[in-house]
């Protein structure tokens, strides 16, 4: 063999696994396409989210907002329980965005009613996620005639309007953010379940889940273990959006006085309120909760939207 034949010949196989490529040397694309590195899937998941442009806006909004509803009142000292302006004064020095109609201050309250919007929504959103993947993750497991059971049992309540459930329920005990927390899960659940079952169908004939049941493995622990894992992306992507949906049903409830009762604040009920003033011009009254919750929902479906988009295994790069 020549020099020329030598130097020609391509480099050897641990050469190229020092420089962390995959294939040919030279440059060349190898027949069938690119060949990425994809390194670990988190990885991958999370460099598919920070490509995606509305993400970090919905993400940058999120933590503004909690930042403005949790520490912006520590800075920015109000008194929502005495009236300390005139009424409906416009925004002016010393007041953002002016008082409503008890003289409070708006921007204080909008920052305060934040805070309970925002509650109710993580909190409903944990609880119904977690009520809703065990439910559903069991029927999916189980199948036959418990699964039939169960998800008739799901078709029940989503076939009663959900907004007559929650006025029934909110009309019958004192608001409170505990009891508008357990309401609205109640509800909120049954999208979940639905979801997990689905994936569960797929996943409880695969060859691991197999395994594990010959090799004596109990029901539960293939449930626990093998099935809700393998969901965590249809989780998380539903979850965010389990947010948004608390947050307007707290809003809609608020907006027909089902809400949290004076002087606590909230969102819904700020706009509820301002909506009385519409043909006065206090537009300072309506505007500014509106466009919190207008920004926190949208906030959280680009989040909800890349994150799908990060998870879906048929969506990246391989």
């Amino acid at each position: 063999m020549s020099l020329t034949d030598k130097e020609s010949f391509p480099q050897s196989v641990g050469d190229g696994a020092s420089s962390g490529s995959v294939g040919p040397t030279d440059g060349t694309v190898p027949e069938g396409g690119d060949v990425y590195v994809s390194g670990s899937a988190w990885r991958l998941v999370l460099r598919s989210f920070i490509d995606n442009k509305l993400a970090l806006i919905g993400l940058i909004i999120v933590i503004f907002m909690l930042a403005f509803c949790f520490i912006g009142p520590h800075l920015y000292h109000t008194d929502q329980l005495n009236t300390t302006y005139n009424i409906n004064l416009p925004p002016g020095k010393g007041r953002p965005l002016g008082t409503d109609e008890n003289g409070r201050d708006v921007l204080g309250r909008l920052m305060v009613g934040g805070q309970s919007s925002l509650e109710i929504g993580f909190a409903v959103a944990f609880i119904a996620t977690f009520i809703g993947v065990i439910y559903g993750a069991i029927a999916g497991f189980l199948g036959g005639i418990v699964d039939s059971i169960m998800m008739r049992l799901v078709d029940v309540f989503l076939a009663i309007p959900t907004l007559f459930i929650l006025i029934y329920l909110a009309s019958i005990y004192r608001p409170t953010i505990k009891l508008l927390i357990v309401v609205i899960s109640l509800v909120s659940w049954l999208g979940p379940a639905r979801l997990v079952r689905g994936e569960a169908l797929s996943l409880r004939v695969r060859e691991y889940v197999k395994a594990v049941r010959v090799m004596g493995g109990g029901s539960r622990r293939i449930i626990l273990r093998h099935i809700i894992p393998n969901t965590i992306g249809t989780i998380v992507v539903n979850a965010t959006f389990q947010v948004a949906d608390a947050i307007l049903v707290m809003a809609s409830l608020s907006f027909l006085g089902l809400g949290i009762p004076p002087p606590a604040a909230n969102w819904g009920g700020m706009l509820s309120n301002g909506v009385n003033f519409i043909y006065d011009g206090y537009w300072w009254l309506i505007y500014p909760a509106g466009v919190a919750i207008v920004l926190t929902v949208v906030a959280f479906n680009f989040i909800g939207d890349a994150l799908r988009d990060a998870l879906e295994v048929r969506l990246q790069r391989r």
